[in-house]
């Protein structure tokens, strides 16, 4: 497909892709606009002017509000749809109605440069996942030994556990170092304090679209069609505070404190091409079969390359870029989204439009595909060079940008990025 606009060469932001997000201008309020190359189409502005409806959202206006929710509770049928007519609206050989009226384009193609970028949802639940293989072996290796690195539970389920929603944050808002307890020493009490051991976590995470009923599981067959759409996670981690309070419940304080995603949903459509089988779950690999209600027929993993940039304060005041630290793939997951989505509602647990799944830190089998500073630095025993400086873990002024995209011949889907910098611990 060729759009009618130019976009950029080698842009991961064309007709094959059309993210959605939420945007506002100066004097206009936030409302839901897609992606193209460097331009913002503006969905409330082409809803008003009867050139896009979303079907079973019946009269009233389904893009001019602040979230997506209203527009992924409508399901898959409805986004296909609007995903079909906006194609259509752009491409250079589609129906001439937005080609062709310059009034229309004047309002309803903004300039990238020109928007600010919200939280694409509102976001009621959010679940962190642990899916990564090599990452689990990593984090087990590091505090149990190799021998008992994963859990006897890990290769029969997606684990995880239910995070903090109110502090979920869109790219480029800063994050303020945690203070909490730590126990540095085994043979000493507890200190209070920010924590020593800030790291990062390289995440692809999902927003659920259409949900289910209470006490209605979503089966794996059908929980592709109940996922929206993609975005990158940062889903930053006080491994010290961590540590101290996860016996016996769990992440709470470590890992509430902040969680970044990219502001581009990338659809679920978007990534057909780049569906790969994944890791054999069966004995021919020497792994479990999943239960009935795990066993996808289809393939399972996402084909998506994943970068970790680190900026420090005195590389940003040179002006110079951050350097990639880590480059990883999404297709290391074990457990795929479906599954994620499945697992969680089979016991009659309800998702709802909007709620945030992601995939916990996915890492690689090399050590420079580690998505965390945990494992890329081992634990602080291996530090890392960045900037002309060293890093165990994060330290005040740093910066973390992650990146995605998709590739497949002269296909590209993009994700954007998130991004955050560290700012001091309050009282600091």
């Amino acid at each position: 497909m060729t759009s009618f606009l130019d976009l950029p060469a080698g842009t991961g932001f064309g007709l094959r892709n059309l993210p959605y997000g939420v945007f506002s201008t100066d004097g206009e309020g936030a409302r839901v606009g897609v992606r193209l190359g460097d331009t913002v189409v503006d969905l409330a502005a082409l809803e008003r002017h009867g050139l896009i409806a979303a079907p079973g959202g019946g009269r009233a206006p389904v893009f001019s509000h602040g979230s997506l929710n209203d527009f992924m509770a409508l399901g898959a049928d409805a986004w296909a749809a609007v995903r079909g007519r906006l194609q259509d609206l752009l491409r250079a050989d589609g129906e001439d109605a937005l080609r062709e009226s310059a009034e229309i384009r004047a309002e309803a193609l903004v300039p990238l440069a020109e928007v600010t970028m919200h939280l694409p949802a509102e976001i009621g639940d959010y679940t962190d996942f642990y899916s990564s293989r090599q990452h689990a072996t990593n984090v087990g290796t590091m505090f149990r030994g190799p021998e008992n690195a994963l859990m006897p539970n890990w290769l029969h389920l997606p684990v995880g556990y239910h995070g903090r929603a109110s502090s979920v944050v869109v790219s480029g808002t800063d994050v303020t170092r945690p203070s909490g307890q730590q126990k540095p020493d085994d043979d000493a009490p507890p200190v209070f304090g920010p924590s020593k051991l800030l790291d990062i976590e390289l995440e692809l995470g999902f927003f659920v679209g259409t949900g289910n009923d209470l006490g209605e599981p979503i089966p794996i067959e059908e929980a592709g069609r109940h996922i929206f759409g993609f975005v990158l996670v940062n889903d930053w981690s006080a491994r010290d505070i961590q540590k101290w309070e996860y016996v016996p419940l769990g992440p709470f304080l470590g890992k509430s404190f902040a969680t970044s995603i990219s502001p581009w949903v990338v659809p679920y459509a978007a990534l057909d091409p780049f569906r790969i089988a994944g890791e054999a779950q069966d004995a021919s690999q020497g792994n479990p079969e999943p239960l009935g209600y795990l066993r996808q027929s289809e393939p399972r993993a996402l084909d998506v390359s994943l970068a970790v940039g680190l900026e420090t304060e005195a590389m940003r005041a040179a002006g110079r870029p951050p350097e990639v630290v880590s480059r990883s793939n999404a297709k290391y997951l074990y457990w795929s989204p479906e599954q994620q989505l499945a697992h969680h509602t089979v016991n009659g647990c309800n998702a709802r439009p909007g709620d945030l799944m992601a995939s916990g830190t996915i890492s690689g089998e090399a050590k420079g595909s580690y998505g965390s500073l945990l494992e890329l630095t081992w634990r602080g025993t291996e530090p890392l060079a960045v900037g002309g400086e060293t890093r165990r873990f994060l330290e005040d002024g740093d910066r973390v940008v992650l990146t995605g995209q998709a590739s497949r011949g002269d296909l590209t889907v993009g994700f954007g990025s998130v991004s955050g910098a560290i700012r001091p611990a309050v009282g600091a």
